[in-house]
C-alpha cells in the first residue's frame, strides 16, 4: 500500500514540468523529441526536483485538446525512456493514464478533477495511485472568456471539496490526493493572486495544496509587461515562496534548481 502523498512528497516539492507539446504557452516545442524531454526530465530530477509531471496535450487558454491516439504519441516514448523515475502523467484521459501507469508513472495529474473521464476515478482507484485534483471553470478552449466569481476563493474552495468527496467515494485513498485551485485556468489575476493570498482558506480542506504559478501570464501582468505571454523566473520564485508561506506544500515549476533553492531558504525561515 502506498504512502500518504505528503510523505512521496514532503513540504516544500518541486514537481518539473515536461509539456511534450509544440503549443504550451511556455515550453511549446522544447520538448517535443522524446530524446529532448527524457534529457530535460533527469536534469530537473537532479536539480531536486521530486517529480517530473509529464503531459502531451495543451491546456493554455484557448487550446482546443488532442485525440488520445496522439497524445500517447506523445507521451509514450518519454515514459519509457522514464521508467524508474518518479513521474506523474499530466492527462485527463483514462486510456491516457492506463498506459502511463503501467510505465511506471505514480501520480495522475488531472485538470478536470475526474469531470472529463467517468472511466478515470474507477483507473486510479484501482491502480491505487496518487491523484492530483484542480480547479477549473469551462474548458481550456473557453476558460478565460470573462471569468467571475462571487468570493473566487470560497468558491474554489466548494469545488474542490466537492471532487475529493466525489474521488473518494469512487473508491480513491483520501490521504493520496492532493489538490489544485488551478491558477491560471479560468481566472482573471486579480483571482490567481486572490488564491495565493487567501491559500490557508484552501490549505484547512485537510489535504496538501499543488500551485503551479510558474511563468504564468500573471506574473508579467503585475509587473507591467501585459502583451507578454509567460512571466520571469524571478516573479515565478517570489509567488513560490509566498504560497509556501501560505501553506502550499507542492509547487509545480519549469525552473526546478532555481525553485528548490528558493524553498529550501524559505524552509530554514520557517523551521
Amino acid at each position: 500500500m502506498r504512502a500518504p502523498i505528503d510523505e512521496l512528497l514532503r513540504r516544500p516539492a518541486v514537481i518539473g514540468v515536461i509539456n511534450v507539446t509544440p503549443d504550451s504557452f511556455s515550453d511549446g516545442g522544447v520538448h517535443l523529441r522524446p530524446e529532448a524531454a527524457i534529457t530535460a526530465a533527469r536534469a530537473m530530477l537532479e536539480e531536486g526536483a521530486a517529480m517530473v509531471d509529464v503531459g502531451g496535450e495543451s491546456t493554455r487558454p484557448g487550446s482546443s485538446g488532442v485525440p488520445v491516439e496522439l497524445e500517447l504519441e506523445r507521451v509514450r516514448p518519454v515514459l519509457e525512456g522514464l521508467c524508474g523515475e518518479p513521474v506523474s502523467i499530466d492527462t485527463s484521459k483514462a486510456a491516457v493514464a492506463q498506459v502511463a501507469l503501467a510505465l511506471g508513472a505514480e501520480l495522475v495529474n488531472d485538470i478536470s478533477a475526474l469531470r472529463h473521464d467517468p472511466e478515470l476515478a474507477g483507473l486510479v482507484a484501482d491502480a491505487g495511485v496518487y491523484l492530483c485534483l484542480m480547479h477549473m471553470r469551462g474548458a481550456p478552449s473557453t476558460m478565460q472568456q470573462e471569468p467571475r466569481y462571487t468570493d473566487v476563493v470560497s468558491e474554489v474552495k466548494a469545488f474542490l471539496e466537492e471532487r475529493l468527496a466525489f474521488a473518494v467515494e469512487q473508491g480513491v485513498r483520501e490521504e493520496l490526493v492532493c489538490l489544485d485551485p488551478g491558477i491560471g485556468f479560468g481566472k482573471t489575476t486579480a483571482h490567481n493572486f486572490e488564491l495565493i493570498r487567501r491559500l490557508p482558506e484552501l490549505a484547512k480542506i485537510g489535504r496538501p495544496i499543488m500551485v503551479g504559478f510558474s511563468r504564468k501570464s500573471s506574473l508579467a501582468a503585475i509587473s507591467g509587461r501585459s502583451e507578454a505571454r509567460t512571466g520571469t523566473t524571478a516573479a515565478s520564485l517570489g509567488v513560490a515562496v509566498a504560497a509556501f508561506d501560505r501553506g502550499a506544500s507542492i509547487i509545480r515549476a519549469h525552473d526546478v534548481r532555481e525553485h528548490v533553492e528558493a524553498l529550501a531558504a524559505a524552509a530554514a525561515v520557517e523551521a
